[in-house]
Parts: C-alpha cells; structure tokens; sequence
C-alpha cells in the first residue's frame, strides 16, 4: 500500500480531487453543452498553434 509520503504532489492533488468528486459528485453531470459553444470548441481544435499540453499549462500558471 502507497503511503501519503511516497506520493508526488500531483498525485496527492489527483486524490483529492477524486475524493472530492466521489463526495459531492460532479456538479456539471448531466447539463450539456451548447452547440454554439461546440461548434468554437471545433473552430479551435482545427488550430494546432493554439494548443498546449497540460504540463505546459502547470508550467505557465504554476
């Protein structure tokens, strides 16, 4: 069994959001996107400049 002292801080944040989640469930479970706010998700998905991976984004925002 993993002990809280082996893990690294994105780990201990990952459980905890699971935790979190698994508590108070998903508050957007069930709702749906708009399908003008799907067609933009598209539209900048086409751009492959604009996107950035999520180390980026930690690296970026800390």
């Amino acid at each position: 069994m993993t002990k809280v002292k082996d893990l690294t801080i994105d780990e201990l944040g990952y459980l905890i959001e699971q935790k979190i989640l698994e508590v108070l469930g998903d508050p957007d479970s069930g709702l749906e996107l708009r399908e003008e706010f799907k067609e933009e998700l598209k539209e900048r998905l086409k751009n492959p400049s604009r996107k950035i991976s999520h180390e980026e984004v930690v690296k970026r925002l800390g």
